[in-house]
């Protein structure tokens, strides 16, 4: 069955609105602290970036005009063209990315897939990104350009007419990639599946943008933005994702005197609690305490973080949810792959459970490589075939005694970097085929 769009991309959960309440928003400002802004309805909020290696940033421009109906209809009839760029199984059982490029004429499309694809392999070359590359497929969407590259590129006075209208200097910020919300949602709605988007603007103009303000306009959670030919500008769309995939809170402070006093945050990431109060209440990150974490350091309690200097406790030093470049921290690591498994399943096939098999037929599956498969006839384990990722039914034991029997696979991801055993519930998969008598 194929899933209707439900993007959770790029800037979703963990930016200001999704990660403190009006309350505590409204108390820092009254401290002294630079809150994020609170979009109006005629706004949205968008998170960017004004340099590799920086701390990100927070403003609001004015949300995109809702289409028209003719608009729709001209997108709907028009290009918008579908590319698999990686396909690992069934939407239903695959995290699915969309991927649209912007500034493109008819004759770049090429160029476009040639891009999608290399910065999904720069994306997947981040853990744990790295080590799940098998549950996704990605798709690439084609949305012809009248003229190639993007507004703004490489000065402000610089108009190009593109499909999804990208532009640099929006809101008067140079680094900051601006596009329509609406047009993206229609050809989004194209591909087969959708649980991110990320826009590629052909340009090697370092810039890019999180959008977390969109749902109540276009229906679904983000989207990002990233210029395609940079070689930096892949870090934005995977800190986005944290937001989106892992609902991580922003790690960094905006540099100004602010304390936070409200409710404990419900994102995994941020806490008001000491590393002895964490450890002696089990809550937030108490199993990662005092381990070495991948983006340097031990994790413990780090004061500052989602945009406040004081009262608020981040995991570690300096992650990617607080600087680009950096790697996600271990809270965070796993965070993402219970985002991942929100949406993919541990096991898949191509082989199809609604039809009879024989004995003779060959079943498929793929699992992570931290996966352990084990296989079943009629609920009986046959261990000899434990860690198999291809069986025929009858030599898997199948008997030829005239009755139908039922072979399963179950597949359960035992990777060291998930220690909440509420999380660890996600983190399995079945299927079964009925072989025919």
């Amino acid at each position: 069955m194929l899933r209707r769009i439900s993007i959770r991309t790029a800037a979703a959960a963990g930016l200001a609105a999704a990660a403190l309440t009006a309350t505590t928003v409204a108390a820092a400002t009254a401290q002294g602290a630079t809150a994020a802004p609170t979009p109006s309805p005629h706004t949205q909020q968008i998170e960017y970036f004004t340099g590799a290696g920086g701390h990100p940033r927070h403003t609001t421009v004015p949300a995109s005009k809702p289409l028209s109906r003719s608009e729709k209809a001209a997108i709907a009839a028009g290009d918008g063209d579908v590319t698999p760029i990686v396909q690992n199984g069934p939407v239903d059982k695959k995290l699915d990315v969309v991927v649209i490029g912007d500034g493109y004429t008819a004759d770049q499309q090429e160029d476009f897939h040639a891009d999608a694809r290399a910065k999904w392999a720069k994306i997947t070359a981040v853990e744990p990104y790295a080590s799940y590359t098998g549950l996704f497929n990605v798709w690439a969407v084609d949305a012809v350009s009248n003229e190639s590259g993007v507004s703004g590129d490489p000065t402000q006075d610089v108009v190009r007419d593109t499909a999804l209208d990208s532009a640099f200097f929006c809101d008067g910020i140079e680094r900051l990639l601006c596009l329509d919300t609406g047009k993206v949602e229609s050809y989004a709605s194209k591909a087969p599946a959708a649980d991110l988007v990320i826009v590629l603007s052909n340009s090697a103009k370092y810039g890019g943008a999180g959008y977390n303000d969109v749902s109540s306009q276009v229906g679904y959670d983000g989207i990002a933005t990233a210029s395609s030919d940079n070689d930096q500008s892949d870090q934005i769309a995977v800190h986005e994702t944290g937001h989106s995939l892992g609902k991580l809170a922003d790690e960094y402070d905006y540099g100004k005197p602010g304390t936070y006093t409200g409710p404990e945050p419900k994102e995994v990431n941020l806490t008001t609690l000491s590393a002895d109060q964490m450890t002696s209440q089990q809550q937030k990150w108490y199993r990662w305490i005092g381990q070495e974490s991948p983006d340097g350091g031990q994790v413990g309690a780090y004061e500052g973080g989602g945009y406040y200097q004081y009262g608020l406790n981040r995991p570690t030093e300096n992650s990617i949810m607080r600087t680009l470049g950096r790697e996600f921290n271990l809270p965070g690591r796993e965070a993402m792959i219970a985002g991942f498994y929100r949406y993919a399943s541990a096991l898949s096939s191509p082989v199809a459970t609604d039809r009879a098999l024989r004995r003779g037929d060959r079943i498929r599956v793929t699992a992570p490589a931290s996966a352990q498969v084990k296989w079943y006839v009629d609920g009986r384990e046959r261990k000899a075939a434990r860690g198999r990722t291809s069986v025929v039914p009858r030599t898997l034991g199948v008997p030829a005694d005239g009755r139908g029997h039922t072979v399963t696979a179950r597949a359960t991801d035992r990777t060291g970097a998930v220690r909440d055993p509420a999380l660890r519930k996600l983190l399995s998969g079945a299927l079964s085929w009925r072989v025919a008598p």
